[in-house]
């Protein structure tokens, strides 16, 4: 009898970082099957709809199989259960990250027994945040290098700028 091990990469990812790519790239190592899910977050001031971070995470994630981008809505445990993934893998970039998904994790372990497992965030993109990346490039800073091409373009656009005007 063979096992699949599977785990949910969740996120807003208003919009997708290179940061986001690389935990969810790590995850795909470790696991058979990797679920990003795609959440509507209260508390944060969204750029993208849900519908267009669906669209960008397909588009940077199309290389990668056993990898599939699902939008949810609520409770991450009951996303989990409805699917039967027993793990929630989730990117550290500094002690803020861990104060914040430490309480969440033992929520969610409170909740429905759903465990999370932490990976460090690669040094190169551990400043990256979709919120700064977002501010940046609103105030007209380069953020090239920092998410895919594709959600470079579709960021200059919403910002009112050429997405094929060459990059600063």
């Amino acid at each position: 009898m063979s096992i699949t091990r599977r785990c949910v990469c969740p996120g807003s990812f208003d919009p997708v970082t290179n940061g986001h790519l690389d935990v969810i790239s790590r995850a795909h190592a470790l696991y058979d099957e990797v679920v990003v899910a795609v959440g509507v977050n209260l508390g944060k001031n969204g750029m993208f709809d849900l519908g267009e971070r669906v669209d960008m995470l397909r588009e940077a994630l199309a290389t990668l199989a056993g990898v599939e981008v699902v939008p949810f809505e609520g409770l991450l445990v009951d996303f989990c259960r409805a699917r039967d993934i027993p793990v929630v893998l989730k990117g550290l970039r500094a002690a803020g990250d861990f104060d914040y998904e430490l309480a969440m994790a033992q929520m969610n372990r409170r909740l429905s027994g759903l465990e999370t497992v932490f990976v460090p965030t690669h040094p190169g993109h551990a400043y990256l945040s979709s919120s700064l990346v977002k501010e940046v490039a609103k105030l007209g800073g380069d953020v090239a290098g920092m998410v895919p091409d594709a959600v470079l373009a579709r960021l200059r656009s919403r910002l009112g700028a050429d997405p094929a005007d060459p990059l600063r």
